[in-house]
C-alpha cells in the first residue's frame, strides 16, 4: 500500500470510498462533469475542460484577487477585505461563466490575509463548483512522499477542495507521484510547470543542454511520458503542462512534443501575451486553456469613467465583456493560423 493510499481516508463529509462512489455531501452535480460518480467512472478533469474549452472556448478566468483589484466603492461596503474579494469573484463567476471554460485561484491572495482569506479562498472555490465550471487551485506545490500525499488530500478533499492543482515538479518525478496516485483516486487534474511566463524562466528552465535543447524540454519530454496515466475520452491524460505564452520561439515545437498533455497556458495580457502567442499552443483551438487574470479582474479600470462610480455591477459586466473579447481574439488567431498563407 502507497503512502498516499494509506491517508486518502476519512475527510470532510465521508470516506474516500464514499466520495469515490458520489455519496458524500461533496458529491455535487456540474453542467459538464454529472456527479462525483460520474467523474470516478471515467469523465477525468481533463475531459471535463476539454468538453467546456469546445462549448465555450479556451479562457480561463484567474481569480488572482487583491483588493487593489477591486473598484473603490467595493473596498469599504464589506466588513473586511476577505468579504470584499469573495463577494468580487462571486460576482465575476456569475458574470463571466458563459465565456469561461474554468478559473483559476491563486492561493496566495488568500493566504496573505490569514485565516478569513483562507475561508474567501475556499468559498471561491465552492462557488466555481456551484457554477459547474472547473475550479483550479494555483498552488504550485512541490514535495516528496507522506508530504505530498497530504497536501492531495488537503487540496482534492475538504474545505479546500479543487477540481485540478498547478504543482512545482522540480524536486523530481516522484514529487509528482503521489499527487498521480490522489488525482486517479478521485478523478482529479494536475498541471506541471514546465515552461513558466516569467522573465525568470530563463534562469533555470532555459538553461541549454549539452545535449541540445533546455531544461524546459526535458521537463516536457519526462511530462509527456506520463500523459497516458489516467488517459481520458478526449484523448490527454491527468498530468497536465503549464507553459506561458510570453515566449514565442518554438512554441509550436514544443507543443507538439506535449502531444497528448492538455496545457495551462499563462502570460496573456497583461504579463504581454497576445491571442496569436497562445493559439500557438492549442490544437485546432481546443488542448489547452488560456489564463488571464488583471486584464480581466480590472477591466473596469478601462471605463473612462471616475473609479468612485463604478459599483459591483458594472466592474462584473467590465469583467464580463473582457472574458468574451479575449475569448473571440483567440478564435479569431486560431481561424487565421490555420488558413492557407
Amino acid at each position: 500500500m502507497t503512502n498516499t493510499d494509506n491517508h486518502l481516508g476519512d475527510r470532510a463529509g465521508g470516506t474516500s470510498r464514499d466520495r469515490a462512489a458520489g455519496t458524500s455531501p461533496e458529491g455535487r452535480g456540474s453542467a459538464e462533469g454529472g456527479t462525483s460518480r460520474d467523474r470516478a467512472a471515467g469523465a477525468v478533469a481533463m475531459d471535463r475542460i476539454f468538453d467546456a474549452v469546445a462549448l465555450r472556448g479556451p479562457v480561463c478566468v484567474g481569480l488572482d484577487t487583491a483588493i487593489e483589484h477591486l473598484p473603490p466603492s467595493l473596498r469599504s461596503t464589506h466588513s473586511s477585505r476577505a468579504e470584499a474579494m469573495f463577494a468580487y469573484n462571486e460576482a465575476l463567476i456569475e458574470a463571466t461563466a458563459d465565456y469561461a471554460a474554468c478559473y483559476k485561484v491563486q492561493i496566495a491572495y488568500y493566504e496573505e490575509l490569514g485565516l478569513e482569506g483562507l475561508r474567501a479562498y475556499a468559498r471561491t472555490l465552492e462557488a466555481i463548483r456551484r457554477s459547474g465550471r472547473v475550479a483550479i487551485a494555483d498552488i504550485k506545490r512541490g514535495d516528496i512522499a507522506d508530504t505530498a500525499s497530504r497536501y492531495a488530500l488537503a487540496h482534492f478533499t475538504g474545505e479546500f477542495e479543487a477540481d485540478c492543482v498547478t504543482l512545482n515538479p522540480y524536486m523530481g518525478l516522484d514529487s509528482l507521484e503521489p499527487w498521480l496516485e490522489a488525482a486517479d483516486k478521485f478523478g482529479k487534474g494536475l498541471f506541471a510547470l514546465v515552461r513558466t511566463s516569467n522573465p525568470g524562466m530563463r534562469d533555470f528552465e532555459g538553461l541549454a543542454l549539452q545535449k541540445g535543447g533546455h531544461v524546459y524540454d526535458e521537463v516536457a519530454a519526462r511530462v509527456a511520458g506520463l500523459a497516458s496515466r489516467g488517459r481520458g475520452e478526449r484523448g490527454y491524460g491527468t498530468l497536465g503542462a503549464v507553459v506561458g505564452c510570453t515566449e514565442r520561439d518554438e512554441a509550436a515545437e514544443l507543443r507538439a512534443r506535449l502531444g497528448g498533455v492538455f496545457i495551462l497556458i499563462p502570460g496573456y495580457g497583461a504579463q504581454g501575451g497576445g491571442a496569436e502567442d497562445a493559439a500557438l499552443l492549442l490544437v485546432n483551438g481546443n488542448g489547452g486553456i488560456v489564463n488571464a487574470s488583471r486584464s480581466i479582474l480590472k477591466a473596469w479600470a478601462k471605463s473612462g469613467r471616475p473609479a468612485d462610480s463604478i459599483g459591483i455591477v458594472e466592474a462584473a459586466e467590465a469583467a464580463r465583456m473582457a472574458t468574451l473579447e479575449m475569448r473571440d481574439a483567440i478564435a479569431e488567431a486560431v481561424r487565421s493560423q490555420a488558413s492557407p498563407r
